[in-house]
């Protein structure tokens, strides 16, 4: 939202009450409490006119600092408001008054408050982070519409040479600097800037990030209305920003993730290949039965299969009744399915059509969102006469859940929550909620609502969904997945931008549609995305008009296809670690560049690249004719495929065939993989384990850690080099292993598992 007309001056119809002073500081309990007047107070008579802003600051835990800035405090905007997990305060936060000065600290990270004229400034390691000054923190009157809007406004100084990052599921330029960026969920697809997944947080690689703690619209000016400064502003009587220190961009994540839920560790069986029936296609039981058996016989793993919107009869989304015309007995199809090993997906929406059975009692019941008037809402757009589902009634949620149940009693094992984003503001909620502030956080009461019940009915570590929409906190509840993009290398690298910036908003888990979903790729573009689709936390296989088995689309990419589905199961104890890792820490499987480099300025605006894990670089193909370029950073880089090394700090420029990509393995690095692909995710990864050393100077140490399936440590392996000796070592246990030297060909030692040590001649 901009306010100003250039740098001096405002638009007309706009007012700015600034934070001139703060008169007033004192520490009532664990807050510290600021007045601020709008103008200095020269004498007591300045008391007699406002505006006041009154600031509160708090440490909601340790590194964080809260800063709350209220106008008039009785018009603050009801909504429910995001749960903080983490928000139990730091006790051991201390506040600190002088003439000059008030602060208050938290870990590391200390907010001191100008007693003169008005100054906020956040330092960490000696050094000033960012900091609101004169003429940024404001109370703004908007007259400029038929209606006059009231907001709170905040800006943060941002520094020339400093980048901004995350702000959710963003399809633009993963540099978000210059950018006006609304946190407003929209289904707009991947071509344009609005987002299904807006979150109000954004990571500096200044060593801080900063989360506005509002479940409404926020508007942010990245660097676009004050070319120095981050702006945002929420339209209500209060606003309140965390600041949260790193220093880097990992502890920042973390930190953040603790504050607003980290996520739930999905199935492992949930990393194996996804195959949809796709969405406007023709299909019955036969044409499933049909792609499995076609899946089988080509010897294509598949762990997951999906069945989409006409499962249910058109004009009925959602009643989550079985087409009878299509599927005479889906209890027993899905029994049949179920005994070949498959798990089973179905498409379901919060969304009920007029003709569905559930429409009348969701409406008599007051189940679904209403008008001001009382009158059901409803409208055409997407189905006849829908209407909404009321998450803020909790009659509703058992309700939806319980025709839910009947499908995980059927057989069903997860759910593509699709939708959530277009979220009337003309309703009225059950908790009566304002309509304007629920427009965003619906989506997460939606995927919440859907998640606990397969926590309560599958149990910890069996809930996974296929999500679309989301905001602040929904990485609690994953799987994500891009939304509806074309068929294109454009749209492949708008897609991977978009996973790219949520991985940088605390989202640990993310997918695609292989293939693109608007359309029907070209074998060159289904090829391609097939490497890039099967080198990410979960792969899934779908479109919209045309189905995307490989067959239909050319005989390579059966070969293609089975290719990187056996690579990814052979990395599925790496895979798995990378898992774990993002539910303990929030540190995403799909990782920018920067998030692991972000002393090398190279790295600042990568965005067609990035790691898998901790120790992998994957760069996807975006071109016909197999040319890709990609950075690697310091030291000597393993292509995992081809055995190459390549020296860093460098660009390389390379060509490959359908069967290839750089994916490089990071210098001193153990990689833990399995000696056969096998046909599922869902497997013991204990058993034929291989250790991979790479590029392990002398004197240097790497690990790798091995998971069960629900997550707990199995085995840890540590390698050291001491000149021409490499030691590794393991803890805990596992069936026989095998350790092996990368690119030294016959330097390897098959170990008994009862042996917990190998020796190794470099």
């Amino acid at each position: 939202m901009k306010f100003r007309n250039g740098f001096w001056r405002l638009h007309d119809g706009v007012t700015a009450h600034y934070a001139a002073e703060a008169y007033e500081a004192r520490a009532v309990e664990d807050t510290l409490r600021i007045l601020a007047p709008v103008q200095p107070i020269r004498h007591r008579g300045d008391m007699l006119k406002g505006p006041v802003i009154t600031v509160e600051a708090t440490a909601p835990m340790p590194d964080v600092i809260a800063v709350r800035f209220t106008h008039f405090a009785g018009s603050v905007r009801h909504a429910e408001t995001l749960p903080l997990p983490g928000r139990d305060r730091d006790e051991s936060a201390k506040i600190e008054l002088t003439d000059d000065m008030a602060s208050i600290t938290s870990g590391g990270l200390t907010l001191r408050v100008d007693r003169g004229e008005w100054g906020l400034e956040f330092v960490a390691g000696g050094r000033v982070l960012t900091r609101s000054g004169s003429r940024q923190m404001a109370i703004v009157d908007d007259e400029r519409g038929p209606d006059p809007r009231h907001y709170m406004m905040e800006q943060l100084d941002l520094g020339f040479d400093e980048r901004i990052y995350g702000l959710g599921e963003r399809f633009g330029a993963f540099v978000k600097n210059g950018q006006v960026v609304d946190i407003w969920n929209e289904d707009g697809g991947t071509q344009s800037e609005q987002a299904y997944k807006n979150v109000p947080f954004y990571l500096s690689d200044a060593g801080y990030g900063v989360f506005v703690n509002h479940t409404g619209p926020v508007s942010f000016e990245v660097g676009s209305e004050t070319t120095s400064r981050v702006q945002f502003s929420v339209e209500d009587h209060s606003l309140e920003y965390m600041v949260i220190h790193g220093p880097s961009p990992k502890e920042i994540l973390e930190r953040y993730t603790e504050l607003t839920g980290r996520p739930a560790l999905p199935p492992q069986w949930s990393l194996g290949l996804w195959l949809s029936t796709s969405f406007t296609t023709d299909y019955d039981e036969a044409t499933v039965t049909g792609f499995v058996d076609g899946m089988a016989e080509r010897d294509l793993p598949l762990d997951v299969f999906h069945f989409d919107c006409f499962w249910m009869r058109g004009y009925r989304w959602c009643d989550f009744e079985w087409d009878p015309d299509l599927f005479e007995d889906p209890e027993a199809m899905l029994a049949r399915l179920k005994a070949r090993g498959l798990r089973i997906c179905v498409w379901i929406n919060p969304y009920i059509a007029q003709e569905s059975r559930l429409f009348a009692e969701g409406v008599e019941r007051g189940y679904l969102l209403r008008r001001p008037d009382g009158s059901p809402w409803q409208w055409d757009l997407w189905q006849p006469g829908m209407g909404l589902v009321d998450f803020t009634n909790p009659d509703a949620r058992r309700w939806y859940t319980n025709e839910l149940g009947r499908l995980l009693d059927m057989g069903v094992d997860c759910f593509k929550t699709d939708f959530g984003e277009r979220v009337p503001t003309d309703v009225a909620y059950h908790d009566g909620s304002d309509p304007e502030l629920m427009h965003n956080y619906y989506a997460h009461l939606y995927n919440k609502t859907v998640f606990d019940l397969l926590v309560e009915r599958r149990g910890e570590g069996e809930a996974v969904l296929f999500a679309r929409s989301a905001a602040a906190g929904g990485q609690q509840y994953p799987v994500h997945w891009g939304g509806d993009c074309e068929s294109t290398f454009s749209a492949m690298a708008e897609s991977l931008r978009g996973g790219l910036s949520l991985g940088l908003s605390g989202f640990g888990f993310w997918s695609h549609d292989i293939g693109g979903f608007e359309g029907t790729p070209d074998p060159d573009v289904f090829k391609r995305w097939l490497a890039f689709g099967l080198l990410s936390s979960h792969s899934r296989l779908h479109g919209s008009k045309s189905y995307r088995v490989p067959w239909l689309v050319d005989d390579e990419s059966v070969d293609v296809l089975r290719h990187f589905a056996d690579l990814k199961l052979r990395l599925m104890p790496y895979l798995w670690d990378a898992s774990v890792t993002a539910h303990e820490t929030g540190v995403p499987v799909m990782r920018a560049m920067v998030l692991e480099f972000g002393d090398d300025p190279a790295c600042a605006y990568l965005d067609r690249q990035y790691l898998l894990g901790e120790r992998l670089l994957v760069a996807p193909v975006l071109s016909h004719d197999g040319e890709v370029s990609y950075y690697v950073p310091e030291g000597r880089w393993t292509h995992l495929l081809s055995g190459a090394v390549v020296e860093g700090p460098s660009w390389h420029r390379e060509t490959h065939d359908p069967f290839s990509l750089p994916l490089l393995v990071r210098p001193s690095t153990l990689l833990a993989t399995t000696a056969e692909a096998g046909s599922s995710a869902d497997r013991d990864l204990t058993e034929g384990l291989v250790l991979t050393i790479y590029e392990l100077a002398d004197g240097a140490e790497a690990g790798a850690t091995v998971h069960a399936a629900d997550g707990s440590v199995a085995a840890t392996f540590t390698a050291r080099r001491d000149g021409s000796t490499i030691v590794v070592e393991r803890t805990g246990s596992c069936g026989d292993w095998r350790v092996e030297i990368a690119g030294a060909t016959g330097v390897a030692v098959d170990v008994p598992a009862g042996v917990g040590r190998a020796q190794l001649a470099v």
